[in-house]
């Protein structure tokens, strides 16, 4: 392979894992606290895409930017519904329930998509402003899009970051994915401090949407193809870690870019093995919250 196109799809991995990362900060996030997992998590991120797309289309001259803010403003809303009326009611009950809870979710938001916005593929025109490319040493072309999405994944890593370990609120949320008697114990209310995060984890998974918009067809069931994914890196990274679901996402995403270019018909094995590799090794994760 020749270094300039080991760069390139070097780069090409880099901005993949970004949008893995984004989505999965937001269930590791909320997994870790509420102790839920979101089967769901696929659709908010497909929301985020649909949510995209219809406003570029239902108000004509709207910037992507704009378009993006009213998705991720949208989704987080969803994700807000959800949380307060069903998923309230099961924090304390079997993950067999959870699962089948948010499954439920899943065939209901896709079955709201389809109505509302049918079952065709849909597509969003990257941004004039990222719409071009520059040239890599070895006449490589990379599109500036990528680069985009890899700034994104990193302001968006370095804010949560500073939420997480700056903030008041980020230093209850890394309390309660330790240890939640304690929250309560010291009179915060936890049910809002779940929905805020519940509302954070949607948020994220839309903004991962909405950015994926203009790479990948926009259809129903898009989110279901990505969940598994997320929850191996999750899992690799450890529950509840935000730095493991930051390093989780890099491995799985030059993995998986790096494994279409070298064995395309085993490409996703390598995300399975790498899980597989973790759990026999650290079965906690590569950084568990203590």
């Amino acid at each position: 392979m020749e270094f300039s196109y080991f760069i390139y799809q070097l780069i090409i991995g880099l901005s993949h894992s970004m949008l893995l990362f984004l989505i999965a900060s937001g269930l590791t996030i909320i997994f870790g606290l509420l102790n839920i997992p979101n089967f769901a998590h696929g659709s908010l991120y497909m929301l985020g895409a649909y949510f995209t797309y219809y406003f570029l289309h239902s108000l004509p001259g709207l910037s992507f930017g704009l378009a993006l803010v009213f998705s991720v403003l949208a989704v987080g809303i969803i994700g807000a519904i959800l949380e307060f009326i069903p998923l309230r009611k099961i924090y304390e009950r079997s993950h067999a329930l959870q699962l089948l809870m948010t499954f439920s979710f899943i065939l209901m938001i896709d079955d709201a998509t389809k109505y509302f916005a049918g079952t065709d593929f849909l597509s969003i025109a990257i941004p004039k402003l990222m719409d071009g490319s520059f040239t890599l040493p070895g006449d490589r072309e990379m599109p500036v899009y990528s680069i985009f999405i890899i700034a994104c994944g990193l302001v968006v890593a370095y804010l949560l970051w500073l939420g997480l370990y700056k903030t008041r609120l980020g230093k209850l949320v890394q309390a309660g994915t330790a240890n939640k008697e304690m929250l309560s114990a010291l009179g915060i209310n936890v049910p809002r401090l779940f929905t805020l995060v519940f509302i954070l984890g949607s948020v994220l998974a839309g903004l991962g949407g909405g950015l994926a918009g203009p790479l990948k067809a926009v259809s129903v069931g898009m989110g279901e193809t990505v969940i598994i994914t997320i929850f191996a890196i999750v899992i690799v990274g450890g529950v509840g870690s935000l730095k493991g679901a930051f390093i989780a996402s890099i491995l799985v995403g030059e993995l998986n870019t790096f494994g279409v270019v070298f064995f395309p018909s085993f490409a996703m094995a390598f995300t399975y093995i790498l899980v597989i590799a973790v759990l026999l090794t650290k079965p906690e994760g590569l950084f568990r919250i203590k």
